[in-house]
């Protein structure tokens, strides 16, 4: 049967089987991705995948339930309603009504527009584009190109009906410079852009200057966090932001909103409108709204679905989130990014004086506590003396706490970036922090 057939047919069996509500969300994803290597093909994929996820609503609480064959309603809606038995919570979550959607203007993607030929043959160009710059640069270990097209389909009892498809890309490339027995590797990537020679040529600039690179003394910096580090280091903070966390106890931030959290200079908006990665609507159908976090340093608003915000007295703030068409709806940010300032790069290296540039940071899992807001990661970028650049440093972990963080950004760069596409985008432009703890050498 068709989906519109099966749709009707779950809300009917939860309806007659005792239900107050029942809501499906469909995702349909087609994905096509192409890695070169050596000027071969090295890995190719194209896909399609549908699943469609039921929530259906019985005694005051959800129950989920997951299919990607739509040949069992009635197993399927006993299945959810078995789910909701065996929630003890008793924290209402609503199915939200019909409401007039705003018109998100959804630009095609240049790359998703390709055949297969071109796009093979543009992840062919990349890699022709990264070794075409020769020495030190003696391979380029990926170079990938990936496209998916989404469709979200929403509906429930309430007479909610939605549906948005978006497209989405990325090319990446990943060259090797070799010195003596150096080697030396760094990404780059853009996404929903044919610019391949801006891709490939930032990723080898990055893997160059890595050559040389040794640890620092450790002690208290003046640190300059690049745009994508300070990306990763906000992204892996963003669970503090959640109403469901705080709820939880889960989170520094519950009961703060009023209060300062943040230099003055501070802004953070969460705006699904943004041209990044725009939606009309979140995974429980609100419409899309710009949420201002954090405001001249003064947190604002947490972010939060139905469920949060009827617990907490508030209107939701579009922000009900699923990771897949299976999960329960939770909460998460759409487009959440630091508000970019004025200064650009070179003049917050002018400024920093003597200190450090972080351009990188890994093991966020490990190292980033969103309880106790302590992070300590592995680092690496650039010594400044006197305003200049004098080399590369790698080996070195930085270390905080996300409120000595925030209160210690003294200037926020122009140079606003994304990280890497998926359900949420998280960006941030340079900021610069006056104290971080590095251990180095």
């Amino acid at each position: 049967m068709d989906y519109k057939t099966f749709r009707e047919r779950l809300f009917d069996t939860a309806l007659r089987s005792g239900c107050t509500g029942a809501e499906t969300y469909r995702l349909e994803d087609i994905n096509f991705s192409v890695g070169v290597l050596d000027q071969k093909i090295d890995n190719y994929s194209v896909s399609r995948a549908v699943g469609i996820g039921l929530r259906v609503q019985v005694d005051g609480h959800n129950g989920y339930a997951y299919t990607e064959a739509m040949d069992d309603p009635d197993g399927l809606v006993a299945h959810a309603i078995d789910n909701a038995r065996s929630i003890e919570t008793t924290d209402e979550h609503p199915l939200q009504i019909p409401q007039p959607m705003p018109h998100i203007d959804h630009t095609p993607d240049p790359l998703c527009a390709l055949g297969e030929t071109d796009k093979i043959e543009a992840a062919l160009r990349l890699e022709r584009l990264v070794l075409a710059h020769g020495d030190p640069v003696t391979k380029s270990a990926e170079n990938m190109l990936q496209t998916t097209r989404r469709t979200v389909s929403l509906h429930n009892t309430n007479g909610l009906a939605a549906e948005e498809t978006s497209d989405q890309s990325i090319v990446f490339a990943n060259p090797v410079a070799k010195r003596g027995e150096e080697v030396r590797d760094a990404y780059a990537f853009r996404c929903a852009s044919e610019d391949l020679e801006a891709v490939a040529d930032e990723a080898v600039q990055k893997a160059v200057a890595k050559l040389g690179a040794t640890p620092v003394a450790p002690g208290k910096y003046r640190v300059l966090l690049q745009a994508e580090a300070a990306g990763t280091l906000l992204g892996a903070f963003v669970p503090m932001f959640s109403a469901d966390n705080a709820q939880k106890g889960l989170s520094l931030l519950a009961g703060k909103e009023g209060e300062t959290i943040a230099a003055a200079g501070v802004d953070i908006l969460d705006d699904p409108f943004h041209a990044v990665q725009p939606r009309a609507f979140d995974a429980e159908g609100t419409p899309s709204q710009t949420t201002r976090l954090v405001e001249a340093g003064v947190l604002r608003s947490m972010l939060h679905n139905l469920k949060t915000a009827k617990k907490a007295g508030v209107a939701t703030t579009s922000n009900g989130g699923r990771t897949s068409a299976g999960s329960p709806v939770g909460v998460s940010p759409s487009n959440l990014y630091v508000v970019p300032g004025t200064a650009s790069f070179d003049q917050l290296v002018e400024t920093l004086g003597n200190g450090l540039i972080i351009t990188e940071m890994s093991g966020t899992h490990a190292g980033v506590n969103t309880v106790s807001g302590d992070f300590s990661l592995l680092s690496g970028g650039f010594l400044v003396e006197n305003g200049k650049i004098v080399r590369a440093v790698d080996q070195i972990t930085a270390a905080g706490t996300f409120f000595s963080l925030m209160a210690g950004i003294s200037e926020i760069g122009s140079d606003l970036r994304f990280g890497f596409p998926g359900n949420i985008r998280i960006g941030a432009p340079s900021l610069l922090v006056d104290s971080l703890t590095v251990a180095g050498q």
